[in-house]
């Protein structure tokens, strides 16, 4: 890499950091601010500049689901003596990568010379002390108290149809995107569950490879996807090994700044890795998607995030692929046109390195630095993916400096043009079944079938099911295609 060819305004990052606590293994709990702290002292010792948190301009937290901070941002740059503007958005997976993008495109306009993007949970002490009939004693900040930026948009649980039939967890969603991909794959349950599967094995192999992963253990195709007492079924066809595992106490952290202050700071080149592009966008709420077995988003921002950095998919030598669960990376190599049999992560994916809700996408972003800092030259892209397949994020990185300089995008006008479909509260009459799924208690029994429907007019309806002979069907059988009979939400299966 030459410096004098480098625009001084280019965003590099320059220190990567994560953190474990293994309460698991009888480490002390901590809160979550105390974790991002670790994960930022890991990223500005990383960088070889260990005072530079004192210096930042930008403190961009990741949104925490395991306690109710106001702006933690503010509390982190307090502890280091920084003056910095806070940013606080909504609920997302997709957050850590647009937060990313904003901060690059902020420095590549001189409005931000140096910045952190961290976040962390603590969701197993969280959730443990509640357990206990406790609450932890960690820092709460007054009600008044805002970041400086927090507009990202409000969060969405989801059009009021499918909250009306008890639509409102990703575990209830996902599996209505992968039974329509089994439908649309023409294979047996057991050829897409073995493929699925195959695919599954080979996160859980990265995972067991990487230091900072939350669990460490290759699992087969036959383990993951084989209900037993200790990997219960979730939705069908998911079980608990195949989705995120979000019972973990980790935080992650990155440092950008303009190559100009990496200089100054002394950063040796071999440590800096270039943000080329970025680009977001959001798909239509699950009721009113065109199908379930595409985004237009992934599709849009997606391809356009490399056509922005003059990459073709074929020339991006590592991949992580958004994975709370299967349905997401198929939705991503479809749409992105990416080979599922080669490698999809560098962390090892959210069932087994850890799904730490919003913030699974830092500890992927710092593992990607870390592949691409061992292999000079190479292109790596990052995908990030937040709701039900709703909110996207993606960002392609290099060690060589992008010959254009960042390069950020939102088409959202050109994913708004693609057409939905009208919801419908209730239907009485025939209609089509899209995606599936029957969800189980936790026990192992069956105890609630969903349904996607279109209708002949080419409405979405949505329809439910307690019938055990239904459950069952539904369950051994691809239904997607066939036509169905709904009485308001109540699914009605003709033998």
């Amino acid at each position: 890499m030459t410096d004098a060819r480098i625009d001084p305004r280019t965003p590099v990052v320059i220190g990567v950091g994560q953190h474990l606590q293994r309460t698991d293994q009888g480490a002390a709990p901590l809160e979550p601010l105390e974790l991002m702290d670790l994960a930022l002292q890991a990223a500005a010792a990383d960088a070889g500049a260990p005072g530079l948190l004192g210096h930042v301009d930008v403190v961009a937290v990741v949104p925490v689901i395991s306690w109710g901070y106001r702006d933690p941002g503010r509390l982190l740059a307090e502890r280091h003596g920084a003056t910095a503007t806070t940013w606080y958005p909504s609920m997302g997976g997709n957050t850590p990568q647009m937060l990313v993008n904003r901060l690059a495109a902020a420095i590549a306009a001189g409005e931000a010379d140096l910045g952190v993007v961290v976040g962390g949970e603590a969701y197993r002490t969280r959730m443990a002390t509640k357990r206990a009939g406790g609450r932890p004693e960690w820092t709460v900040q007054s009600e008044d108290v805002r970041a400086d930026w927090d507009e990202d948009g409000s969060f969405s649980f989801g059009h009021p149809a499918e909250l009306a039939v008890g639509v409102a967890m990703p575990t209830q969603a996902y599996p209505l995107f992968e039974t329509a991909l089994w439908h649309d794959s023409g294979r047996s349950l057991e050829e897409h569950l073995r493929v699925v599967g195959g695919m599954w094995s080979a996160f859980s192999r990265v995972a067991a490879a990487n230091p900072f992963a939350w669990r460490r253990e290759e699992l087969s195709a036959e383990e993951l996807t084989t209900p037993t007492p200790d990997n219960r079924t979730v939705g069908f066809p998911y079980t608990k090994r195949m989705v995120a595992n979000p019972d973990v106490d980790m935080a992650a952290g990155l440092v950008v700044c303009s190559a100009e202050r990496a200089r100054a700071l002394g950063v040796p080149t071999d440590r800096w890795v270039f943000v080329h592009a970025g680009t977001d966008g959001v798909d239509r709420v699950l009721s009113e998607r065109r199908d379930l077995v595409s985004s237009p988003a992934i599709g849009i921002a997606g391809n356009l995030a490399l056509e922005l950095a003059g990459v073709g998919v074929d020339e991006v030598a590592h991949v992580d692929l958004y994975s709370c669960f299967p349905s997401a990376v198929q939705l991503a190599c479809r749409e992105l046109r990416i080979d599922p049999d080669r490698q999809l992560t560098v962390y090892g994916g959210l069932p087994f390195a850890g799904g730490p809700w919003n913030n699974p996408v830092s500890h992927a972003l710092a593992a990607m630095v870390d592949v691409l800092r061992a292999d000079p030259g190479s292109t790596g892209l990052v995908t990030a993916n937040g709701g039900n397949v709703d909110k996207h994020a993606f960002g392609v990185y290099s060690t060589t400096p992008p010959a254009s300089g960042f390069r950020h995008a939102r088409p959202q006008a050109e994913i708004d043009a693609v057409p939905g479909r009208t919801v419908l509260d209730e239907h009485r009459g025939t209609a089509v079944i899209e995606g599936w799924t029957v969800m189980h208690e936790r026990d192992g029994s069956p105890h609630r079938a969903h349904a996607t429907c279109t209708t002949a007019e080419g409405q979405r309806t949505w329809a439910v099911s307690h019938d055990p002979d239904v459950m069952a069907l539904l369950e051994t059988t691809d239904v997607g295609g066939r036509t169905v009979r709904v009485d308001g939400v109540e699914l009605l299966v003709d033998d």
